[in-house]
């Protein structure tokens, strides 16, 4: 098996794309569609007294009201919650099963209740405001800490003390025993907070109605098998769903699972016989979209004498949302990352899953991992700080040695392979770390505070961690020659459609021209892991390598009948199968041709070329690097100024820089996003106040620099192709380093600690409160 490196390959979806050529939900428009729009609680926590939808059925263009009694007789009424953690007393966690249309109690702002359907949205959209709900508020918690205190309201009965569940990992006792007997003792607690993923391409379903019966249903979704199968869970046929996923405009993890407008949607279509379109717009998306991150943690960290880390112990309380379900444990999944990249003999982790009445909160652009990564991160800059050392000498003293590899921390993870003492000082290099201290007295000359964060990440790709996931791919050669691939993997903006054929063009020496790339039908593939924990080339792309092979062995055996040669003097090359070092060849569409003619067959053999990939990893990949960012802030307004951004990353193989920079700069864009401004926040009510880009801070190009991009390629055996995968790497790095930048130019004035997100009005507040301590 070879493997390419496509090094000034181009995207070739974006002329489709930029045109306005590309196939979105939206761009559906069968005839005789219809339009749903939900009617949602404009209250965080109440009870349904009584819903009056008279006025709304008898609306122009109405064509049915829907409420969950008319799905509960067809089994569709509730998507199953729970998980498979325990509470601290041992017990089950709580079946907190989601109504696809509230009946008795809503528990989140933005919950449905009631789906009007009609001729037009407009058409549904005034009558939505016709039904009339009775609620009876109840009190709300929206906070983890409000809802861990004694006597606040729960969440649920079944979970009075609002606590889901509890993950324990590592040892305790030894942790404890490590950290009651170090020298120094860094002890910090901080909070991450919560972001909506606001994908360009709002969440949209279309359900489509066949004349057979079936079902097909496009959906603006990340993982069409997965949904497929979540839906037959529900009850929906198997012989009679099709899921298809065409083009989508991002996802990053919220648009996986089963959501409910899509029940509602096919449950419509089906009863109806007509086509029903639900699509989200700004607003409802920061209403119903599942929410990302929102923590608060303890972490305290002991050294020696000599300064290397004897423990670690961090306690997570994790802000769940309103609905526990397999969805809900991100943090759980990753949070192997805490020990980060550095030789940690004792590791303790205790996480509380919350429940508040808040909107669900689910995986969201590396999912955990840059939690994980801002744990220990933070963590270590402040206890540098303690220590009188530079954060990046703590972090270089305490490294994992590459001649450790594999190296079992004292946590989750085994790493496979990594030199992460070579990515520090390669990025230091490239950031002008020993230049630094010149930049800073300029800025201060100039009445500017300036500092400069490193964060140390690594990740699991290809996973989850406990299962990784399997994925298929299928190549077919057409009688005219064409090369078809059909992807399990699914593109949501990374480039699949430029790099898988590009990956078959160069094995069979040809134009990627000659390549057509399909994915997300779940009529034309067993199964597939679509997107997700970065394993779209090294899972994906593995399937893709193993059907390629299986192509190219049948094409070799024809075409060696053909020559009347044996198999291994055949020669694959530009296209052309040729006979040894002679000049008698065949082309592809010779070979072709054929393989449709029996002829050229084996007995019982099916005609054509067409090849199945099957890939399930041995266990995950660990991509790794160091992130430097260098700030800039205005005291007197502020406002912080991103002035150079540094990553080095090693992804394992990088087939095509282009592609990976590409999902590096997105990745890290958001998490400075993050960082600076990005946050959902709730009022004390339950309200949702950032429900609009007027209120939610998005990160716009003139707040970013020109990112400095380098990799240092350690490949992995764990695949064929020797890659890592690349999707979170960038929003893994640039949370802890634009933090950790952050707040070293706000220690200059006595700043401990800041929590996210440095906005100026925060910032600014932070420094006169400082500054009044400092006077006094």
């Amino acid at each position: 098996m070879n493997v390419v490196t496509m090094d000034r390959v181009k995207r070739r979806e974006d002329q489709r794309l930029v045109t306005g050529a590309g196939r979105y939900v939206g761009d559906l428009r069968p005839s005789g569609i219809l339009h749903a729009v939900m009617v949602r609680s404009p209250h965080a926590h109440a009870r349904i007294v009584a819903v009056d939808t008279a006025a709304a059925r008898q609306a122009d263009g109405v064509v049915a009201v829907v409420t969950g009694g008319d799905l509960a007789p067809d089994g569709l009424a509730m998507m199953p919650g729970g998980s498979r953690f325990s509470r601290p007393d041992g017990s089950s966690s709580p079946k907190t099963d989601r109504p696809v249309l509230a009946t008795e109690r809503v528990r989140f702002v933005g919950e449905p209740v009631v789906a009007v359907i009609a001729e037009s949205r407009a058409a549904a959209l005034a009558a939505a405001e016709l039904v009339v709900v009775d609620y009876e508020e109840e009190p709300v918690v929206v906070r983890p800490a409000e809802a861990l205190a004694s006597g606040a309201p729960a969440v649920w009965d079944i979970a009075p003390d609002n606590v889901a569940f509890l993950w324990q990992g590592g040892d305790h006792g030894a942790t404890d025993a490590a950290l009651a007997s170090a020298h120094h003792v860094t002890r910090l607690e901080a909070s991450i907070s919560r972001v909506s993923a606001n994908s360009l391409e709002p969440r949209a379903f279309l359900a489509e109605p066949q004349a057979s019966g079936r079902l097909v249903l496009h959906a603006s979704h990340q993982n069409p098998f997965q949904l497929r199968d979540r839906l037959l869970d529900l009850g929906f046929a198997r012989d009679g769903l099709q899921v298809v996923i065409g083009d989508v405009g991002g996802s990053f993890g919220m648009k996986a699972g089963v959501q409910q407008e899509v029940v509602v949607s096919l449950w419509a279509a089906r009863n109806l016989a007509r086509p029903v379109v639900w699509e989200s717009d700004r607003t409802e998306a920061f209403l119903s979209d599942e929410h990302g991150r929102e923590l608060d943690f303890t972490a305290e960290i002991g050294f020696d004498k000599a300064q290397r880390i004897v423990a670690l112990k961090v306690r997570m309380n994790v802000n769940l949302g309103a609905y526990l379900s397999d969805r809900s444990g991100s943090a759980v999944t990753n949070i192997g990352g805490i020990a980060g990249v550095y030789d940690i003999p004792h590791i303790a982790a205790d996480i509380y899953g919350v429940l508040t009445h808040t909107v669900p909160t689910a995986a969201y652009r590396g999912a955990g991992r840059p939690e994980a990564t801002y744990v220990i991160e933070r963590v270590l800059d402040v206890a540098a700080r303690e220590l009188g050392v530079s954060p990046f000498e703590l972090r270089r003293r305490n490294l994992i040695p590459s001649s450790a590899m594999p190296y079992k921390t004292a946590l989750v993870f085994t790493y496979d392979c990594g030199e992460f003492g070579e990515n520090m000082k390669v990025a230091a290099n490239m950031a002008g770390w020993e230049t630094f201290e010149a930049r800073r007295k300029a800025s201060a000359a100039a009445g500017k505070l300036r500092g400069i964060g490193v964060a140390n990440c690594i990740e699991v790709a290809g996973g989850p961690f406990t299962r990784p996931g399997r994925d298929f791919a299928r190549l077919t050669l057409t009688p005219e020659g064409r090369l078809v691939v059909d992807s399990g993997s699914v593109s949501v903006g990374q480039g699949y459609e430029t790099m898988f054929p590009q990956m078959i063009a160069d094995r069979f020496g040809i134009s990627a021209d000659l390549v057509d790339y399909h994915q997300g039908d779940t009529d034309r593939l067993p199964g597939g892991r679509g997107n997700g924990g970065s394993g779209g080339l090294c899972v994906g792309g593995s399937a893709v390598t193993i059907a390629t092979d299986g192509a190219i062995a049948k094409a070799t055996r024809i075409a060696a009948k053909l020559l009347e040669t044996t198999e291994d003097e055949v020669v694959l090359s530009d296209g052309s199968f040729r006979a040894g070092q002679t000049n008698r060849f065949v082309t592809l569409s010779e070979v072709a041709r054929a393989a449709h003619d029996p002829r050229w067959l084996d007995e019982g053999e099916e005609p054509g070329i067409s090849a199945t990939g099957e890939f399930l990893p041995p266990t995950v990949t660990f991509p790794n690097g160091t992130h430097i960012c260098e700030v800039e802030i205005d005291p007197e307004t502020g406002v912080v100024a991103i002035e150079r951004y540094c990553a080095v990353e090693d992804l394992g193989r990088v087939m095509n820089p282009t592609l990976a920079s590409g999902q590096v700069h997105g990745g890290v864009a958001q998490g400075i996003g993050q960082a600076m401004g990005e946050q959902i926040v709730h009022d004390p009510s339950g309200q949702l106040i950032t429900a609009s880009f007027q209120d939610y801070q998005m990160p716009r190009a003139a707040d970013l620099p020109f990112f400095t991009l380098d990799y240092r390629e350690v490949p992995t055996k764990v695949n064929p192709l020797g890659v890592k995968g690349v999707g979170e790497a960038g929003t893994v790095g640039a949370l802890a380093a634009t933090m950790n930048a952050v707040n070293d130019a706000l220690a200059s004035v006595g700043i401990r600690h800041f929590d996210m997100p440095a906005t100026p009005a925060r910032v600014w507040s932070a420094i006169a409160a400082q500054t009044a301590t400092n006077s006094k």
